[in-house]
């Protein structure tokens, strides 16, 4: 099995090249958070899962990305059973009051990870098959039940901030579908009448606690709110050009936490400055313009719908992760694309840009 040479001639090999600086800059970068811990175990680590990650790439594009959309509902029951393992089998509420990861010896994945890869093929595909009569009421239900489910799984772990990322995809998708105006302001409304029992009903204690240190962090700041206010020292402290990799205060003397993983934005703030993340920031709107590009010419609505689906997911996630660390939104523990330091993250992600690479170069049919 191969790909026909004409179909490569077809790739976006700039948006390759834009996703391999930024992960480059992210292992730069983990190996300057991790200096004090001995670099060199998470930077193999990195790089491996970045290697694993282009190797997912290539087996992706073996297939035409419609043969994902014939197994949906396979794909379907695979996400939802591995999201109902997490109850059975799930480790992590012992370190962060949640379970969220399956475990097999020294290997452990998140589930919700890999299902926000397929629960956004399979979403896809029955907005594909629906999209005639996507305005008629019982067919918006189905839709919104469809996707609900997985998402009712994940913020019973309880894991928000993933489902908040499911809810983004979810939204983005409909409205790339061509869903009316007056059924997005009717959901606005019914979010706006809920949030009481939202707030009562759904959130735990600690996420509440989470919002009242977003709003004000200084109320303790030893205690909840030493995530934000460290983070927010570690931005201002990089100022225009940064202190200089391995030089950062916040980062090498063990103030910043989880510096490597969910707060590595304020280690690029604090070390390459008002520069680097503009750099940085400037790569992610290059890559989310480049897949915003190749949703608009995909040959078909669910390339078009699959695409949609994945840049928003990776956009809200670049916004999510920077907004927490400095201080616009509560902290979630979402990571950010490409930079964070994770296997299973990078490994997602990376099957996420083959999915994109997929729909791009076959955008057109070949004439032999």
């Amino acid at each position: 099995m191969k790909i026909d040479t004409r179909l490569l001639k077809k790739m976006d090999f700039g948006l390759i090249v834009v996703v391999l600086l930024i992960c480059i800059i992210g292992v730069v970068v983990v190996g300057s958070a991790t200096y004090s811990l001995g670099s060199e175990r998470y930077i193999k680590t990195q790089v491996i899962s970045i290697v694993l990650g282009i190797m997912a790439i290539v087996v992706i594009m073996l297939f035409d990305y419609n043969t994902f959309a014939k197994m949906y509902v396979p794909i379907y029951i695979v996400c939802n059973a591995m999201l109902l393992a997490v109850f059975v089998f799930g480790k992590g509420s012992e370190d962060w009051g949640a379970q969220r990861w399956i475990r097999f010896g020294s290997f452990g994945f998140q589930p919700s990870d890999f299902a926000k890869i397929g629960i956004i093929i399979c979403l896809a595909k029955m907005l594909d098959d629906n999209k005639d009569n996507l305005h008629r009421p019982q067919v918006i239900f189905k839709v919104l039940l469809f996707a609900g489910f997985p998402m009712v799984l994940i913020l019973m772990q309880p894991d928000l901030g993933t489902t908040l990322i499911f809810a983004s995809f979810v939204f983005g998708m409909l409205f790339v579908a061509g869903l009316k105006y007056k059924y997005i302001l009717i959901a606005m409304a019914t979010g706006v009448v809920l949030t009481p029992l939202a707030w009562f009903g759904v959130l735990h204690p600690y996420q509440r606690q989470r919002v009242f240190i977003f709003l004000n962090p200084e109320q303790d700041p030893l205690g909840d709110g030493y995530h934000t206010l460290q983070s927010r020292v570690a931005v201002g402290a990089g100022m225009i050009f940064g202190k200089g990799l391995f030089n950062g205060t916040s980062n090498q003397f063990g103030f910043l936490p989880e510096k490597h993983t969910d707060f590595i934005f304020s280690v690029v703030a604090e070390e390459l400055g008002f520069l680097g993340v503009t750099v940085l920031i400037l790569l992610y709107f290059i890559m989310l313009y480049k897949c915003i590009k190749i949703a608009r010419e995909a040959k078909d609505d669910f390339g078009a719908y699959l695409v949609s689906g994945i840049t928003f997911m990776i956009a809200f996630h670049i916004f999510l992760n920077i907004a927490m660390t400095i201080g616009l939104a509560p902290v979630t523990g979402k990571p950010l694309p490409f930079v964070s330091y994770g296997g299973t993250f990078m490994l997602t992600n990376m099957m996420a840009l083959g999915l994109i690479l997929n729909v791009n170069m076959r955008r057109d049919k070949i004439n032999f």
